[in-house]
């Protein structure tokens, strides 16, 4: 099977990568590098039957071929992070939107099924916890910009299913919770490796708010398991689910461990939103899924305890950042 990852530089896609090349697997990644890196790809690079190419999925001239010669497409390319969103509301939205919108086009051209990795972000405003895939989304003003990246990925999704609902296409979307493991940056808001990184300095850790948001973290190796079999499974065909743990943790309480995994010295330091992004941003206070359909379809639940998620994490980056002392 050849698998095309759009993306694929970046911290989920080089793991998919690794996983179908290690499964016998052929796979092509397009990447622009905008947030993905080659270093994430050095393990995929020493296979024969993996490809890199560096692109934009907004070019169709270069995204149609590489989806002819592709059996599956995992769609993964997008702005990512809180930090990114708010910065470059434009580019967010013309990559996620028209990026989708090109991949789909060549898939249904060439009737090759597609996964489209979605966010836990389209649940927006909705405080019915644990969110089912069927739930309300509920955004806020348009005066906070944060909300064009949800908006977009639920755009999204209206067009993978409507490709399933018009031309039968093959398209699963997959909404990701706070996923993270080795490689994930911390450039752009993501909020475990730079409590991480800020751990090992012996620097504070900065909380926004006052830490009683909750979230749920899921290593990837886990999210990995359950991404890739969806778009080959007919019964997912057209269907939405939520991937992610349902372990919640306040923020507060990750500082703690992280702390603790680290043998830090570090105190935590509390910023009000407008002073972390130079704007007010709006954010929620829980957020967590309901993977019964999920599970019900393939059996899959995650694997790998939050405690062992950041361990990996620390090891890690403790290791990157001793390499470029």
């Amino acid at each position: 099977m050849h698998a095309l990852i759009t993306g694929g530089a970046g911290f989920i896609g080089s793991h998919l990568a690794e996983s179908l090349l290690a499964d016998g697997g052929a796979v092509t990644v397009i990447d622009d590098l905008s947030t993905g890196r080659l270093t994430n790809l050095a393990d995929a690079q020493k296979h024969s039957s993996f490809q890199f190419v560096r692109g934009t999925v907004r070019d169709e001239s270069a995204v149609r071929p590489l989806v002819e010669r592709a059996d599956v497409v995992y769609h993964l390319a997008a702005a990512v992070g809180v930090r990114r969103i708010v910065e470059a509301p434009v580019e967010t939205m013309e990559t996620n939107i028209q990026g989708t919108g090109v991949i789909l086009a060549a898939a249904n051209r060439f009737r090759r099924p597609v996964f489209l990795a979605s966010t836990s972000e389209v649940y927006g405003r909705n405080t019915a916890v644990p969110f089912r895939e069927d739930a309300d989304m509920i955004f806020g003003s348009v005066g906070y910009n944060r909300w064009s990246y949800a908006c977009s990925k639920v755009i999204d999704e209206f067009l993978g299913l409507a490709y399933h609902q018009e031309t039968q296409l093959p398209v699963v979307v997959g909404r990701l919770f706070n996923v993270i493991g080795p490689r994930q940056t911390g450039a752009y808001g993501m909020v475990v490796p730079n409590f991480v990184r800020s751990a090992l300095r012996n620097e504070p850790l900065r909380i926004h708010g006052d830490g009683r948001q909750t979230r749920c973290f899921c290593h990837v190796r886990d999210i990995i398991q359950a991404i890739q079999p969806l778009p080959l499974n007919p019964r997912a065909a057209g269907e939405v689910f939520n991937i992610g743990a349902t372990e919640e943790i306040s923020i507060n309480a990750l500082a703690d461990a992280i702390l603790e995994l680290t043998d830090s010295r570090s105190a935590k330091e509390y910023v009000s939103y407008e002073e972390a992004f130079g704007r007010p941003l709006e954010d929620m206070m829980r957020r967590r899924p309901d993977t019964a359909k999920l599970h019900a379809l393939t059996g899959w639940s995650p694997q790998i305890p939050l405690r062992d998620a950041l361990r990996d994490v620390v090891e890690f980056m403790r290791a990157e950042m001793n390499e470029s002392e």
